[in-house]
């Protein structure tokens, strides 16, 4: 998953949090997000493009401390 903007993420389906940690160093969890969405963001071979096209902007989020990164 080489990605200019994206460290890692992870996606609890029972919950249906995106948790993005960013190579700024931030850290966001989107919620709300639907399966097929997250599903789409991990098959997307330009995870950057594809999080700033579908993603952001369209799911409600909150900024988050690293350390209590999933």
């Amino acid at each position: 998953m080489p990605s200019t903007i994206i460290r890692r993420f992870d996606y609890r389906e029972d919950s249906g949090e995106l948790d993005v940690l960013f190579t700024t160093g931030r850290r966001y969890v989107y919620r709300d997000v639907p399966p097929e969405a997250a599903a789409a963001f991990r098959a997307a071979f330009a995870k950057g493009r594809h999080f700033n096209a579908h993603i952001r902007g369209r799911y409600a989020y909150e900024q988050r401390p690293v350390s209590d990164a999933a």
